[in-house]
């Protein structure tokens, strides 16, 4: 028997709700489907596609990967979550869009939040004539000494 995660879990699906309708995005079924696996449980998280995907599938919902990777995108440009482009075949979804620095895990593949008091920078350099920095992403990867 298929369960809708959205649907099973009332406080998730209202906390998905709210962060959908906040942003000015229609709640659809697929949508809150999403957004309840992101931000239903109240914390931050980063996921891949790929990884949001499964959840879904584990949850008991009908989704595709392509609308997956079409929902976040539509999430990003609401300003609901942050693409962090770790190299050229993986990006992360961060729900925290708070300016913050991560750790990427190299063996593991894991992004997770390092510590913004930790970060000092000093200077940027200007943006070039009719531009402006609209985000700066600070990705440092790690790797396990023997």
């Amino acid at each position: 028997m298929s369960r809708d995660f959205a649907t099973q879990d009332p406080p998730a699906h209202a906390r998905a709700a709210q962060w959908l309708t906040a942003a000015g995005l229609r709640p659809t079924r697929q949508r809150l489907l999403l957004a309840s696996l992101l931000v239903g449980d109240g914390r931050d998280r980063h996921v891949t596609a790929e990884s949001l995907y499964a959840a879904t599938c584990e949850s008991g919902g009908k989704v595709s990967l392509a609308t997956v990777y079409n929902t976040l995108r539509a999430f990003c440009r609401a300003g609901l979550l942050n693409e962090i482009t770790v190299d050229a075949s993986r990006s992360y979804f961060d729900t925290c869009t708070d300016d913050h620095p991560h750790f990427f895990w190299e063996d593991t593949q894991i992004l997770s939040d390092a510590p913004v008091e930790q970060l000092d920078i000093l200077r940027l350099p200007d943006a070039p004539k009719g531009c402006e920095i609209s985000r700066v992403d600070v990705v440092i990867r790690l790797r396990r000494t023997r």
